[in-house]
């Protein structure tokens, strides 16, 4: 830290200065050169139970974790470094693991087989012959999936993609049956895949730039969205305050948007309902069998980093109304860093009605209800991923996750066929079906940290001489005990839900204050349990899991699931079978999308929209929202 430099509080995110500090430190004292690179640097979060010593000024440290590894050997190390130290305090060889891919690894891959001669001959004998219109998309590979010949290598698969003009769709013209391999350390195309055969692509209409487009546009009236008076939240520096609710903004390279200490000011008190709400993985298998698509199984946040895709938001296109935004900062391969403008959108939106009701005598009644949102969007090559945290009056939060971006897509196998594993979306063009499994880390802590979580049933009574027409329901609340219990599965027939309780804390009614999980777009893995794309990824065997709170455990999939061959996450911890009731627990909820393609889908994809949300249950004795006051009259 330089003298002078505002002291930031334990959980901001590191800033440009301290991302230089922290790859200055391990260049100088871990001997790392310009042969290396820096896959990811970032905060190393302080535990718990230090925060309250390290807000106040009592304890001073600040630390950064930094994963590189030697291009020249393939060896991975990570190390953490003292920022208020100027020193590296802890360096560890990572043998046999391949740390996330970078930005740098990607554009450079593109470069190098435009220009490889091998691939100039493959794209000749289609044809082509403007490079300046192809793009290679590299891929991760898992374990299971990397030849034989090629082990222990760091390995990119590619596809191979043509713009039809200089500006056109490159996702409009898949040169299917043609992949290069390419070692990533060396940059040395390994081999080239190709299965043509001959024939012209078929003729298709893949473009969505206005300019481009077959038709003219509609007519669609402006809409404005404004606020007199000025916005309704206040920003302190990462402290977000607003109706009631406090909460801390965090940012970082795997998970991008942080939400931290998330509370509601109830009266005199201001209450914890959450440490730490984030997305930890993002699982997207396709589901189709062919040499194009089988090995595509995308671990979007552990192998690329939602927070290296985060792009600059812009005002009336991607935010409407009076904006607040937030820069973040991440860093390039070389370990420099890299600041991503407006890359957190903070806004309020009218909800519809909060509350109403129409009294004979009283008259109408009724609230208009109003939200914080807090966003970021996401590019994972041809995929968006637009996330929206809500937060709302009557305490409850909602997470929103909308899908649009570009689908992969592939040549039919003949003229006229139909695919078993997709949809036709074009002239002899296929989306291939794929699922999206999202893991959210669930760090809730109401009322304090010890916690258990309940899972509840809705069971339907009999009939019996209490209740002859069996109109009886009732609720089967079960606590969850140990990590085996922990793992669950949503189950429709009886409405299942979870609980998240602090049985220390009663309400003004005598029972226990919770939150409650609302699970919405939940779907089994539907994979084979031996398959290599579930074995990487078991997480997503199940809709909920509860682990004992732990620092260090923050990857459902693994630390590194580039080129893994299991899930040492999850599935490996649970093992053990900790207990879990009134502890200080997390929740790893599994939800996201099961997208059968459709031709409506291309050749951009119309926003495929999956929520769930946190409510109070018990948290307050009455509607929390009463205070709020009927809307202005214009």
């Amino acid at each position: 830290m330089t003298e002078g430099t505002p002291v930031p509080h334990p959980l901001d995110p590191l800033t440009a200065d301290e991302i230089r500090q922290a790859a200055a430190a391990v260049r100088r004292d871990r001997g790392v050169t310009d042969g290396w690179r820096f896959a990811s640097i970032e905060l190393k979060e302080p535990a718990k139970a230090d925060l309250p010593a390290l807000e106040s000024g009592a304890l001073a440290r600040r630390e950064a974790l930094v994963v590189c590894w030697n291009r020249a050997d393939g060896q991975a190390y990570r190390g953490t470094v003292s920022l208020t130290g100027d020193a590296v305090t802890a360096w560890r060889h990572l043998p046999g693991q391949q740390p996330n891919m970078t930005v740098d690894e990607w554009h450079e891959c593109d470069v190098m087989l435009r220009a490889h001669p091998d691939v100039i001959a493959a794209l000749s004998r289609r044809g082509i012959t403007d490079l300046s219109r192809v793009l290679a998309d590299m891929w991760a590979y898992g374990a299971a999936l990397v030849p034989e010949r090629y082990a222990g290598r760091r390995i990119g698969w590619c596809d191979l993609w043509n713009r039809g003009s200089e500006r056109g769709n490159p996702y409009a013209h898949h040169l299917t049956g043609l992949h290069p391999v390419v070692d990533l350390n060396t940059m040395e195309l390994l081999e080239i895949e190709d299965s043509y055969q001959g024939g012209t692509d078929p003729e298709v209409m893949g473009e969505y730039l206005p300019d481009l487009l077959p038709m003219r546009l509609r007519e669609v009236a402006p809409l404005e969205v404004s606020q007199p008076d000025g916005v309704g939240f206040t920003l302190d520096g990462n402290l977000l305050s607003w109706q009631n609710w406090q909460l801390r903004l965090g940012f970082n390279h795997r998970e991008s948007l942080v939400l931290h200490q998330v509370a509601f000011q109830d009266s005199e008190r201001l209450r914890s309902v959450a440490h730490r709400l984030s997305f930890a993985e993002m699982v997207v298998p396709y589901r189709d069998g062919s040499p194009d698509h089988y090995r595509r199984t995308a671990f979007d946040i552990g192998e690329w980093g939602l927070g290296f895709m985060t792009t600059s938001l812009a005002l009336g296109c991607d935010c409407l109304g009076e904006i607040t935004y937030l820069d973040a900062v991440v860093h390039d391969s070389a370990g420099q860093p890299v600041t991503i403008p407006n890359a957190i959108c903070v806004h309020e939106e009218d909800s519809g009605v909060l509350w109403k009701h129409v009294d004979e005598r009283a008259g109408a009644e009724v609230r208009r209800a109003r939200r914080l949102v807090v966003s970021f969007h996401a590019t994972v090559a041809n995929y968006e991923y637009l996330v929206y945290w809500r937060f709302y009056q009557d305490g409850s939060i909602e997470c929103e996750v909308r899908a649009t971006g570009i689908m992969v897509t592939s040549h039919t196998a003949a003229p006229g066929s139909r695919p078993a594993n997709g949809t036709l979306v074009d002239q002899g063009l296929y989306a291939p079906f794929h699922q999206h499994f999202i893991v959210t880390r669930l760090d809730l802590d109401v009322d304090g940290p010890d916690n258990t979580v309940y899972v509840s049933d809705s069971r339907p009574s009999v009939p019996g001489d209490d209740d002859p027409y069996a109109l009886g329901l009732t609720i089967a609340s079960t606590p969850l005990r140990t990590e085996t219990e922990g793992r669950q599965d949503y189950d429709w027939s009886v409405q299942r839900g979870w609980k998240v309780v602090n049985d220390n804390v009663k309400n003004g009614l005598g029972t226990p204050v919770g939150y409650k999980i609302v699970p919405t777009a939940t779907f089994p893995p539907l994979l084979d349990p031996a398959s290599p794309a579930f074995q990487r990824a078991q997480a997503i065997g199940h809709t909920l899991w509860v682990t004992p709170y732990r620092e260090d455990e923050r990857w459902p999939c693994g630390d590194f699931p580039v080129q893994a061959a299991s899930d040492t996450g999850l599935p490996a911890w649970t093992e053990a079978d900790r207990p879990i009731e009134n502890t200080d627990v997390v929740l790893w909820y599994v939800f996201g999308i099961h997208h059968i393609t459709r031709p409506e889908d291309w050749p951009v994809m119309p926003a495929d929209t999956v929520s769930f949300w946190l409510k109070p249950f018990g948290f307050f004795d009455r509607n929390p929202a009463l205070d709020v006051p009927p809307s202005h009259h214009h």
